[in-house]
């Protein structure tokens, strides 16, 4: 069967193949009747663009890289979520890839990508790559005009757009909310410190501590170096030979290894400890007792990215910002 082309469509409505074109890419200069028309009778007789053609011509392929670091994680799926909305309103398609936290996989995906596949990048950077501060492969983006968008772990010394959550503020906010439900010493356990929102974390429950005039106790904190997907059993245990009423933990999968040993020590929560963490996901709402969170707005991370790059590439904008989402504190049963 022979592939439908612009010139088909063109033909049909006597009309140059360009002003197709800008009808089917919502260009203003065609009018809103006219360009639904042409979509209507392009859909119709199953016309499908050829992206390598257009990216040729136009130097433009309508389509957005995804790079995340790992793809078990709820906080993604959820970024992912809002990307896909936004890209799909403005009649972009996304290629999704997955570091896997690796600095060479995510050098490699940038590499094979930027060579005229995608318009632009939305990732969140890879646990390997923060830890050796390798971000050359970043800066040649930027050097062939190839727009980024970072967003959760973000560098902060490339000069791209970013879209952030307040980790410092959400530990500050969490240790105030430990104090007003009357906990006296509150512990705190981060795991993936290479990462920079787990120092901003670390750094925003001292902070907190120092706020509410409680008194800084190393022995309940617990900073490590390990992935998310280590055993966090091993690396939680250590507090549990201190006494603490609270715990903030750095995701979800600490907190659950938390709440296992305080039940097998035959500590009650939250009657006796309280724990909250970080990210609002499927664990927290199926733990046993269900987990108080700090919920990041993944969804909502997503779907600023989104509008961030494309808004770039659509106006040609050259300036870069910093956009952040609040986040706010979801009670379920792990806390009084």
């Amino acid at each position: 069967m022979k592939k439908i082309t612009l010139k088909d469509i063109a033909i049909h409505f006597s009309v140059s193949i360009s002003t197709v074109s800008k009808a089917l890419n919502d260009s203003p200069e065609i009018s809103k009747a006219t360009s639904e028309e042409i979509k209507a009778y392009a859909k119709e007789i199953n016309y499908t663009p050829n992206f390598n053609a257009l990216s040729l011509k136009n130097q433009r392929t309508k389509t957005i890289g995804i790079i995340i670091p790992n793809m078990l994680n709820y906080y993604f799926a959820q970024v992912l979520k809002g990307i896909e909305k936004v890209a799909t309103q403005k009649g972009y398609k996304i290629i999704t890839c997955i570091s896997n936290e690796s600095l060479q996989k995510e050098i490699e995906t940038i590499q094979m990508l930027s060579t005229g596949v995608v318009d632009g990048f939305i990732l969140s950077v890879a646990e390997e790559t923060e830890a050796q501060k390798e971000y050359q492969h970043f800066n040649s983006c930027i050097e062939k005009e190839i727009p980024l968008v970072m967003f959760d772990r973000v560098v902060e010394d490339i000069n791209c757009d970013k879209v952030i959550t307040n980790d410092f503020m959400a530990s500050v906010n969490a240790v105030n909310y430990f104090k007003n439900k009357g906990s006296k010493k509150i512990a705190f356990a981060g795991a993936n410190m290479d990462l920079s929102v787990g120092k901003l974390r670390h750094e925003g429950y001292l902070a907190g501590l120092k706020n509410n005039n409680i008194e800084e106790d190393k022995d309940i904190i617990i900073t490590t170096h390990e992935m998310y997907y280590r055993n966090h059993d091993a690396v939680v245990r250590p507090l549990f030979d201190h006494t603490f009423d609270a715990l903030i933990a750095s995701n979800e999968s600490v907190a659950i290894a938390a709440m296992k040993i305080a039940q097998e020590k035959g500590i009650k929560i939250p009657e006796d400890l309280s724990i909250l963490a970080f990210s609002n996901g499927i664990l927290a709402r199926h733990s046993n007792p269900r987990l108080t969170t700090i919920s990041q707005h993944g969804e909502i991370i997503g779907e600023k990215a989104a509008t961030l790059l494309i808004n770039k590439l659509q106006n040609n904008i050259t300036t870069t910002s910093i956009e952040t989402v609040e986040t706010d504190i979801v009670i379920r049963d792990s806390s009084k």
